[in-house]
């Protein structure tokens, strides 16, 4: 087990001075700390989208049509993808954009989205209008309560729900509660992807597979991967506790990448909060992490916590967590805390 050391993740460190690209910009978001997410957008279209373009055209064929194909799917489904989806998530949580440039949130909606994998409207309708609501209790669409989160085939079976009928199951969701509003932006969404992917399959079958199609389903194993490993250690007798149902990734370089996105337990306590607030946030509130024996994991992040559940490496997993303010009095406790919050949970309604 690990002590508690000095936070690595990313904070918010203020530029001595602007560019005139950052001025333009600051004129039209809402917090210059958002400046890194318009850096990144920027390189999707030098990079990303003319090539998308490009493999629709004639220009390239045969074996240049794949040299071009082959590094632009390892670019944007490997390197673009987990840093523009979380980007994403932040700014579907914090509005980025003054009221009268809120169009580019749209644009980045329907444009930039789908080259990454996720349908128009799917995402903000699942994450903010249920996941965030219900906190992976029993009616959240994408809750892991039901499911052994040290087992494979339990996986796959969360996976193949999910990209089957996920869509189908946040509508009711969200039809039964009468959030009008969120399901009609979720049904046009997913079917103006699937027209659209159909369209273009007789325009260009093959670019259509590699620049929407297979990122698409791509998206839904890495964001079932994510929610998997975030909500995997529950404790069965206080599920609704959110210290005691999700995990906090610290020290780790996906934070520098992915907008402090190891920070869970942080965000579902408040979802608002600015990822370069979330170190100091969580350091306010060690004593209160420690009290729940809340489970934090120092220099891995979810790719190697989902790894070692679905080998049984416990050992591992203890080896990486916090011990705070000398929660548990051996590895071995540790071990058996972290496998009891796996179990599969059913509780009588």
């Amino acid at each position: 087990m690990k002590v508690l050391s000095t936070l690595t993740d990313p904070i918010y460190i203020p530029k001595e001075k602007f560019s005139w690209y950052d001025n333009l910009w600051l004129r039209i978001i809402n917090d210059k700390r958002d400046l890194p997410f318009i850096y990144l957008l920027t390189s999707i279209h030098i990079f990303i989208i003319p090539a998308a373009i490009i493999l629709f055209t004639p220009i390239l064929k045969g074996w240049w049509w794949w040299a071009l194909a082959i590094p632009y799917f390892y670019v944007a489904q490997f390197y673009y993808k987990g840093r523009f989806g979380l980007m994403f998530h932040c700014i579907c949580h914090r509005k980025c954009f003054k009221a009268p440039y809120q169009w580019l949130h749209t644009y980045i909606t329907w444009i930039v989205c789908p080259l990454f994998g996720h349908a128009p409207e799917s995402y903000f309708s699942h994450h903010m209008g249920m996941h965030h609501v219900e906190n992976n209790m029993e009616d959240d669409t994408s809750s892991t309560m039901n499911y052994q989160r040290d087992s494979v085939s339990n996986f796959l079976l969360y996976f193949f729900t999910f990209l089957f009928s996920g869509a189908r199951d946040t509508f009711f969701y969200l039809f039964y509660r009468k959030r009008k509003k969120l399901y009609a932006r979720l049904t046009f969404g997913e079917y103006a992807f699937l027209a659209i992917c159909i369209a273009l399959c007789f325009l260009n079958l093959k670019a259509a597979l590699m620049v929407y199609i297979i990122p698409f389903v791509f998206a839904r194993l890495v964001m079932m991967l994510g929610n998997w490993t975030q909500h995997a250690f529950i404790d069965s007798n206080e599920p609704e506790n959110l210290y005691k149902s999700s995990v906090n990734c610290i020290n780790t370089k996906y934070n520098h990448v992915c907008w402090n996105d190891g920070y869970h337990i942080i965000h579902h306590l408040r979802p608002g909060l600015h990822y370069t607030e979330m170190p100091g946030e969580f350091l306010k509130r060690k004593d209160e992490f420690a009290a729940n024996k809340a489970i934090v994991f120092d220099g891995i992040h979810y790719l190697h916590i989902f790894t070692y559940l679905l080998t049984k490496r416990y050992d591992k997993l203890a080896d990486n967590l916090v011990n705070i303010n000398n929660s548990y009095g051996s590895k071995e406790e540790a071990m058996a805390l972290l496998r009891e919050r796996t179990r599969k949970i059913k509780r009588e309604l």
